[in-house]
């Protein structure tokens, strides 16, 4: 169903070129980025009084951490691409069983493979050039890119990326790439810390995966809708009677799929949340210029690079995640106020005290629901 050493080939060459540095400053960078990463852990935990539970008996602690890879653009992409492949394998084996009983469907898939290749390849290589960090959590173990046992689990850190916005930005290349560090590490430790919390979000997306319509009748169906709504400037109806922007993958779900990306929706801006507030939190402690650093970095986020960037955004429904920081930064703030980062911890007990996305909005609801307080 899908050409993955296509996909690879295909976004590597298409990627464009980092930053010019020289042999000795890449090795610097690197070299930096580690110790930031190994300070971040530090910084983060003491914050959040978030740390991952003690090793069993005769453990291994370095067999259980997760690690932290600091790679080029390429690294990244063959990180993803094992991701993918591991996290769509239900859905492409329904999908490949589907087709394999249709007359030429080998053929077909044969073809189809390809073409699906070069496009994932293609979504890639734009996005292989933006990423900062990434806590992979489902990725498999290689060679070349270790993982935490039981598959999955390790920190990956762009290195050209960060130094590109480093320069574009102007700031202080050793605090950015501190600042940068401090959010990434917050996404590992809370999935250390919270063991439950990565197989609950699997589960999540098997569920989302597994609503998805393979007849292609009738997704071709869907696809003709969503592309009429979007030329028509037509969409759903938030909760406010106004039309909401949505991109064409949220265009082509089953209702029943909608359920689940919003419960998908809570759980993201709660961690890219959590994130961005205790890099605001350490990073007066840590980063010097933290404020210049926060304000340009905001700027960039709201703007993009131009307006093809900005288009391609909207379409990958890549606004929606620049929303996840801001109302999850909110949220975590808000239930901190009230209850202190003891109180906004128990968020972390169990899937039942996730908050909902209503509650993202309305953070004194989840107060009331968890703590059972109320603001009257």
């Amino acid at each position: 169903m899908v050409d993955w050493k296509l996909a690879v080939a295909t976004a590597t060459r298409l990627v464009r070129p980092g930053p010019e540095v020289s042999r000795d400053e890449a090795r610097e960078v690197v070299a930096e980025l580690r110790r930031h990463a190994k300070t971040s852990e530090e910084h983060v935990r003491a914050f959040t009084r978030m740390s991952p539970p003690p090793p069993g008996p005769g453990e291994d602690p370095d067999a259980v951490d997760t690690p932290v890879l600091v790679v080029d653009r390429a690294g990244w992409i063959k990180a993803n691409v094992a991701g993918f492949r591991a996290l769509l394998g239900p859905l492409l084996e329904k999908m490949q069983n589907r087709r394999g009983s249709a007359p030429g469907g080998a053929v077909l898939g044969a073809v189809g493979g390809k073409v699906t290749g070069v496009e994932l390849g293609m979504l890639l290589s734009f996005l292989a050039s933006r990423v900062l960090g990434q806590y992979e959590t489902f990725a498999p173990a290689t060679r070349d890119l270790p993982g935490a046992e039981g598959g999955g689990g390790r920190l990956l850190l762009v290195a050209p990326n960060i130094v590109h916005v480093e320069r574009e930005l102007e700031v202080d290349p050793h605090d950015f790439r501190l600042w940068v560090c401090l959010h990434e590490e917050t996404h590992r430790t809370q999935f250390t810390a919270v063991p439950w919390l990565r197989d609950h979000i699997e589960g999540e997306i098997q569920a989302f995966l597994g609503e998805t319509e393979v007849d292609p009748a009738t997704l071709l169906e869907r696809i003709r809708e969503a592309a009429q709504a979007l030329v028509g400037g037509r969409g759903p109806e938030d909760g406010e009677g106004e039309r909401e922007s949505r991109s064409i993958v949220d265009l082509v779900q089953t209702p029943a799929q909608r359920e689940i990306l919003a419960r998908l929706t809570a759980v993201m801006s709660l961690l890219e949340g959590h994130a961005d507030y205790v890099m605001d939190g350490v990073g007066p402690q840590v980063v010097p210029s933290v404020v210049e650093i926060r304000e340009k970095f905001q700027q960039r986020r709201a703007t993009g690079a131009g307006r093809l960037d900005q288009a391609l955004r909207k379409l990958l429904g890549l606004d929606a995640k620049l929303r996840q920081y801001r109302d999850g930064e909110r949220f975590v703030r808000a239930v901190v106020d009230e209850v202190g980062m003891d109180g906004f911890n128990r968020v972390w007990t169990s899937p039942n005290t996730l908050p909902t996305k209503a509650e993202i909005a309305k953070p004194a609801d989840w107060v009331a629901r968890v703590h059972g307080r109320t603001d009257s």
